[in-house]
């Protein structure tokens, strides 16, 4: 991906967003904003502005990005990913190999301990880190999976169970684009991220169409319609909280609304996982007391 590329597309994709003021001018061949008055919005030049879309310019002003945040009427994510991509411009970076991501083992042994609240950390491209095994049986267990098949937005397009699994698939499915919309403006040069875009845009025409809209999405919170085969629908509540210390890892816990169908439903599904789990090991038997002694070793 080419970050002067991905920059032009993100804008010119962002002001076929923007309804034009009615003022009874001849009907517009493409929807949107033209060129010039995107440029007059912003304070700028209409030649400036052509050359930041074609490319050609490589190291726009924050000034002129907040001008440009406000006449493309970006919210906050939509500014940040802007930001993100006009920095990638002004200083290009050779591909180099990604770094490993790992969960600190206190964070393994915090999962754990949610056995009533399914929880996973998410990591770079929407790959999963780790899971607790109530979130592995909700949804799948993709951290077992072989490497470079661990994402939610892989499972998500490419896996048919997915599709069954979340209600409303096609809302899930395309905030998952615009989440991996931001992580390829922070990480323009990630050469597995570029893969995992080809991969996805060669086996599904819906990703290739939400990916070519350069939306930007962020969820914080929020609620998931669920259909478990085990146990029917759920509507689960998520909270996704920024793992300290470490960047790019987020911890997604999810939990029901009390006394809720939901709550009864996922209670049941963490009965059957704690079911199917190994006993812990038994604690090592006393050794058996020798003749002559007494319990003190005498």
């Amino acid at each position: 991906m080419n970050p002067g590329t991905e920059l032009g597309e993100f804008l010119r994709a962002r002001r076929a967003l923007v309804a034009p003021d009615g003022n009874g001018g001849p009907r517009r061949r493409v929807p949107g904003l033209r060129r010039e008055e995107v440029a007059a919005l912003a304070g700028v030049s209409a030649d400036y502005y052509t050359r930041l879309e074609q490319g050609r310019h490589k190291r726009p002003s924050e000034s002129v990005l907040d001008a440009l945040a406000r006449a493309l009427q970006l919210d906050e994510t939509a500014t940040r990913h802007l930001f993100d991509l006009a920095r990638a411009v002004a200083a290009p970076q050779r591909a180099a190999p990604p770094e490993v991501q790992r969960v600190r083992p206190s964070l393994h042994r915090l999962l754990e301990s949610f056995t009533a609240h399914p929880a996973f950390v998410r990591g770079r491209r929407t790959e999963v880190l780790a899971m607790n095994p109530l979130a592995a049986f909700l949804l799948a267990d993709l951290p077992a999976r072989p490497a470079g098949e661990r994402s939610l937005i892989r499972w998500a397009f490419l896996d048919p169970e997915a599709r069954t699994r979340y209600v409303d698939w096609e809302k899930v499915a395309s905030s998952m684009v615009g989440t991996l919309r931001l992580d390829a403006g922070r990480h323009p040069h990630d050469p597995l991220l570029a893969q995992l875009v080809g991969e996805l845009s060669v086996h599904s025409e819906q990703f290739r169409t939400w990916w070519a809209d350069h939306r930007v999405v962020e969820r914080r919170d929020g609620i998931k319609r669920l259909d478990h085969p085990l146990v029917g629908r759920l509507d689960i509540c998520y909270e996704a909280l920024d793992v300290t210390g470490v960047a790019d890892q987020t911890l997604f816990v999810y939990t029901t609304e009390p006394g809720s169908e939901s709550e009864a439903r996922l209670r049941t599904l963490a009965a059957w996982v704690h079911e199917e789990s190994p006993d812990p090991a038994p604690p090592p038997a006393a050794a058996p007391d020798r003749p002559g002694t007494d319990p003190a070793g005498r």
